[in-house]
């Protein structure tokens, strides 16, 4: 069968590059067009477009690159029309790829959609919509599934996270290379340079506090050794790693998290953090209008109360974030308490089971029924 799959950043490439792995193990003829990053190129696929040329955070932001968007739209529906494929699958990323399922409908294309929308926290209007133009919803948070029916009496399927495999995968290799000497307080700003150029600064402001730590940067993918080398420079206890993020969690003692995947992803590995998100004042003051959840962070979201600290806009600062990290450092109260809720997180991930394998056995029963 043809597959043409559309992610539209670094967390939807790595999900992507699983589901597509996948789908190659399932279906031995397999013929699979993407958008997305090098990992779901390095599984298997044709890469039409990257996520770096498509990423853009925020209300400013995306209201300075329209025209771009919406060059990239005219092109990928005309990508997919000569493609003809047997199905659209869809991965997140909902600015983007909820016009392209509305389009697709329309045009009689089979499509699948791969990790929802965060409805629930704003633009919930947009379920009738997506109830129309999604042929197969597949959820990966164990509430989605019961808001889509009780509210919206809509059967998806709930899959498993596809962090959970990721991680446990990782946490079976054997790590041969230590960072550092001193315990990692590892920093996770983001993968935009819009969001790195606003909390990673006030980041390491805060390593000043600890000399006893090194703190670690995880360099996003796509961006270069110098968007990061002027920034830390001034600070003696600072590195950074580029592709380890992974390995980086696995030998850190706290971390600092913008908000996003990157707060289950540490979760997952056992590693307290506190949250950070500071984003332009026109966006923060825009989005708080909109946004109708209690938390921000994935961590605090599925287990329905605050297990980690969240800093937004004004109150991430440097003092708050070097209170916070004091907190949750060894030997604490508050680090056993986080890390108890941790091991009640993964029960509730458990019960999904691998969602990558989960995924792909439902698409490929929806395309025999069809």
């Amino acid at each position: 069968m043809k597959y043409y799959i559309i992610a539209g950043e670094a967390s939807g490439d790595l999900h992507g590059s699983n589901l597509i792995t996948e789908l190659h193990r399932q279906d031995a003829m397999a013929a699979i067009r993407c958008w997305g990053g090098d990992k779901m190129q390095a599984a298997g696929a044709t890469l039409v477009k990257h996520f770096r040329d498509l990423a853009f955070m925020g209300f400013v932001e995306v209201l300075k690159n329209i025209n771009i968007i919406f060059k990239n739209l005219s092109f990928c529906k005309d990508d997919i029309l000569q493609y003809q494929p047997d199905v659209l699958i869809l991965i997140d990323y909902p600015g983007f790829n909820l016009r392209i399922a509305k389009w697709a409908k329309e045009n009689n294309i089979k499509v699948i959609y791969y990790i929802s929308p965060q409805v629930w926290a704003w633009k919930e209007n947009r379920v009738k919509m997506m109830k129309q133009c999604i042929d197969q919803m597949l959820v990966i948070l164990p509430f989605e599934k019961e808001y889509y029916k009780n509210k919206w009496n809509w059967d998806v399927e709930y899959v498993g996270h596809p962090l959970v495999e990721e991680v446990e995968s990782c946490q079976l290799k054997n790590e041969s290379e230590r960072f550092s000497d001193k315990p990692v307080i590892a920093l996770l700003p983001g993968s935009r340079k819009q969001e790195i150029l606003k909390k990673l600064p006030v980041m390491l402001e805060v390593s000043k506090e600890f000399p006893a730590y090194q703190f670690i940067i995880a360099k996003a993918p796509g961006l270069d050794d110098s968007f990061y080398t002027e920034m830390i420079e001034a600070y003696s206890n600072v590195s950074s790693v580029t592709n380890q993020t992974y390995s980086l969690l696995k030998q850190s003692t706290a971390a600092l998290v913008t908000s996003g995947t990157a707060t289950l992803e540490t979760a997952l590995f056992n590693v307290p953090q506190v949250v950070c998100y500071k984003g332009s004042e026109v966006s923060y003051q825009i989005a708080k209008r909109l946004i109708n959840i209690r938390y921000i962070s994935l961590v605090n979201l599925i287990m329905d109360q605050e297990v980690v600290k969240e800093l937004i806009q004004h109150e991430m600062n440097a003092e708050n974030l070097t209170s916070e990290l004091r907190k949750i450092l060894p030997v604490s109260a508050q680090r056993e308490s986080v890390l108890h809720q941790y091991q009640l997180l993964k029960e509730k991930l458990d019960k999904g089971g691998h969602a990558s394998f989960k995924a792909v056995e439902f698409i490929l029963a929806g395309m025999r029924d069809r």
